[in-house]
């Protein structure tokens, strides 16, 4: 009978332990890649440690580098806030700070409506992870500067000042409402809140059709607010859904659910993502560039497109009764993008941390590339991923170091 006991309890342990080993085995995947994207925020940190610029991509075979002005210039420092998040390493403290001061000009900046991607994504991290009233001033102003861009009668902010269109007002435009509504949260100034509401209503109404996919571009008349033309800039055709445009509408409908409990946001987010998960017709999940592109299945995959939709979708799987299926859905893409097919090796890709994103492939920019955006949206994936898992990522970090 001893003998029988003893042999039962060794099975139980060997059982338990195996059960262990394969959990922790479970997260090599995840611990790996916060290990490369680690080293490579630290490689290019210290490769461009004299710089006032910013890296954005690979550009002739070269990092490219942007100065505050571009609309891409708050991902890096993002990325570093992330990876300090992730690791608790001070380094990537003291780097995050050092980039995101070099943007602190931006808070009287009215040239662009891209002061969300630029100042939240820099500014806002610093302020949730090491806060202090110049970094919510600095937020403040930011929102001033990006009110100033919306129009009454249309009740939208106008996205660029370039081109034919009398107005236009592109779908990237919903990520940059975070900014007015964190900023009128601190300052309890309600026009911000306002101001990204009736945005938000307006592209709701005029920028998607019937099957919930979205044009990148709808131009107004200034004078009655009447829609002038819907289009694309940089999607295939006025009619295709641009992937990385689909991301957007998703994240930023979901965004505004969470910032105004109003149901409308998220059933509308709800129909975006079904949208998605019903064209993406690759096995990975990471789309095209462009749902319609021509040439698919040679057509570009499009790894931001893949990291913004992942976020999106791990938030969303948060907000609905049964979230499981945008969940699995979204683990999928992320540890997609974490194979060596799009996680670079350490040391190369010019230290950007995945491969294979495209910017504006009409215009011939950016093709099959390394994008800052398509690093942060995939830390950030990381970062919700681990806290529904409720993975402590430094010891994850330290355990993989230890072995």
């Amino acid at each position: 009978m001893k003998t029988n006991l003893i042999f039962t309890l060794l099975i139980s342990y060997a059982f338990f332990a195996s059960c262990n080993k394969t959990q922790q085995e479970d997260y090599n995947w995840l611990a790996n890649a916060i290990e490369v994207s680690s080293s490579q925020l630290r490689l290019t940190s210290e490769e461009i440690a004299d710089s006032t610029k910013f890296p954005r991509s690979i550009k002739n075979g070269e990092r490219r580098l942007e100065d505050l002005y571009d609309w891409t210039s708050g991902f890096f420092p993002g990325s570093l806030w992330y990876e300090y998040e992730l690791t608790g390493d001070k380094y990537f403290e003291t780097q995050a700070s050092k980039f995101t001061n070099l943007l602190h000009d931006l808070k009287d900046y009215k040239g662009t409506h891209d002061l969300g991607f630029m100042v939240f994504c820099s500014y806002g991290n610093a302020e949730r992870l090491s806060p202090n009233d110049s970094i919510k001033q600095v937020l403040i102003e930011s929102a001033e500067s990006l009110a100033s861009r919306y129009n009454d009668t249309i009740k939208a902010i106008r996205s660029w000042d370039f081109g034919d269109w009398s107005y236009p007002v592109i779908i990237d435009n919903m990520m940059n409402l975070k900014l007015l509504f964190y900023a009128s949260d601190i300052s309890k100034n309600e026009k911000f809140r306002n101001i990204a509401i009736q945005h938000a209503n307006t592209t709701m109404k005029n920028h998607f059709r019937d099957n919930y996919s979205s044009y990148h571009v709808i131009s107004y008349l200034p004078v009655t607010g009447a829609v002038e033309s819907k289009g694309t800039f940089q999607g295939y055709s006025d009619n295709s859904s641009w992937a990385r445009g689909q991301a957007w509408g998703l994240y930023g409908y979901t965004e505004c659910f969470e910032e105004t409990k109003d149901k409308r946001y998220l059933d509308f987010a709800i129909k975006i993502a079904d949208y998605i998960m019903k064209s993406v017709k690759t096995e990975d999940l990471i789309p095209y560039w462009d749902y319609n592109a021509p040439d698919i299945p040679n057509a570009p995959r499009d790894a931001s497109a893949a990291a913004v939709t992942c976020a999106a979708l791990l938030d969303l799987s948060t907000l609905v009764e049964n979230g499981d299926e945008y969940f699995k859905y979204a683990e999928t893409i992320l540890k997609n993008l974490s194979s060596d097919k799009y996680l670079a090796k350490i040391g190369e890709n010019q230290g950007f941390i995945l491969m294979h994103s495209v910017g504006h492939l009409p215009a011939d920019s950016e093709i099959d590339t390394p994008l800052n955006y398509a690093d942060y949206y995939y830390l950030e994936s990381i970062k919700r991923y681990a806290a529904i898992k409720g993975i402590d990522t430094k010891k994850l970090v330290a355990e993989n170091k230890a072995r």
